[in-house]
């Protein structure tokens, strides 16, 4: 027989129902008009879905120590940017070039929310790192910004050595800095070219290290250089070199290249050094012996020395991924950079393994004549 439980407090129609037979026999419907129970899964699904609508809410906003990074902006070394070239020639008539020779780059959005910090992981054509990857804790912003400015300031001095190298112009030695304490500050300034040392011939920074090394610290030298194009002579007491054996002049040197022309690299908002062979490439193609791209777009990137040597950079797929979106006809790939570039490869997108200047041109020469250059290969 029901029994029926009285809850003090509490008025008839609000008196609770339980059953004191089988426990399997159903419980007797309230009577009409009495409200339902609220039972556990509704009560779960009821303050889950709260939580979720919180989270949605609250999460949209919530920061997190990420960044995003994905394929950034292309420039074709041999067009313009807002009406003014990037690479600049005065003193002789550039040639006329068609094609497209363009660096890549690699956007990086900071300051990400958790939703779209989902989003970055999910989409196959961003990648979501920690933000002390990319901007270390222990340096301000713009100590980063300084530093990855100051990098493409040095590849642009690089790409143009390079060049220069690879068309075959004569080198000069200059002094790049002469410290206070050095044996040489009555005699030489910074800028001055550095054109021989008791006697022999200088023509580039290892011809100097040569006749230094086979000096004794404490020797005297006779330094003829030129200033401002008057050729000079002057006497310096050596010094002990710091990282090789023999004497030195206690100067900082450097090279130029000497060019019946000059050359202005113009690109704003671009920082690091992975621009370095483009450079090099746009500046070939302005004043060099032929047009290297003949209607052909080719892009790519990797740094290089003024030796002409191709180093690898970051960020190698999301820069194929904006070269394919563009309708590239090859990417130049630094060959250190190969299997990586390997791992997720645009389709369609022939990936060109390169480690010097000189394979690069090779690789074009063979772009232009509908021949497949060298290709990144697993392995």
């Amino acid at each position: 027989m029901p029994i029926t439980v009285a809850v003090p407090g509490q008025r008839p129609s609000d008196r609770a129902y339980a059953h004191s037979g089988h426990r399997s026999s159903p419980l007797r419907a309230p009577p009409p008009g009495y409200p339902r129970p609220v039972t556990r899964r509704v009560w779960t699904l009821t303050v889950g879905a709260a939580l979720l609508v919180v989270l949605a809410v609250g999460g949209a906003a919530l920061p997190v120590p990420y960044v995003a990074l994905g394929p950034g902006p292309t420039y074709n070394t041999l067009d313009s940017i807002d009406g003014r070239q990037i690479i600049t020639v005065t003193g002789r008539e550039p040639n006329a070039s068609t094609g497209n020779l363009s660096l890549t780059t690699v956007a990086v959005s900071d300051g990400l929310e958790l939703f779209r910090a989902i989003e970055g992981w999910i989409d196959p054509d961003e990648s979501v790192v920690p933000r002390e990857e990319i901007y270390p804790p222990d340096q301000t912003d713009e100590e980063i910004d300084e530093a990855n400015r100051q990098d493409f300031l040095n590849s642009q001095d690089s790409a143009e050595a390079a060049a220069l190298e690879h068309l075959g112009y004569p080198m000069k030695v200059v002094v790049a800095e002469v410290p206070e304490d050095s044996p040489a500050t009555d005699v030489l300034q910074p800028n001055d070219a550095i054109e021989g040392v008791n006697g022999t011939t200088i023509t580039d920074p290892d011809s100097l290290i040569a006749v230094l090394q086979a000096l004794e610290p404490g020797d005297e030298a006779s330094v003829e250089y030129s200033r401002l194009g008057d050729r000079r002579t002057g006497t310096v007491t050596t010094t002990t070199a710091q990282d090789r054996d023999g004497a030195a002049l206690g100067i900082a040197i450097g090279y130029e290249r000497k060019a019946p022309f000059d050359v202005e690299i113009n690109v704003a908002n671009v920082g690091g050094p992975s621009a370095g062979l483009m450079l090099t490439l746009g500046i070939l193609d302005l004043v060099g012996r032929s047009d290297l791209v003949e209607g052909l777009f080719v892009a790519g990137t990797g740094t290089i020395t003024a030796e002409g040597e191709v180093g690898p950079i970051g960020g190698i797929r999301l820069k194929t991924i904006a070269a394919q979106d563009l309708g590239a006809d090859a990417f130049l790939v630094p060959a250190a950079n190969c299997e990586e570039a390997l791992e997720n490869p645009p389709p369609g997108l022939p990936l060109v393994s390169v480690s010097t200047l000189d394979e690069a041109l090779d690789a074009l020469v063979a772009l232009r004549a509908e021949e497949t250059p060298p290709l990144c290969a697993a392995g």
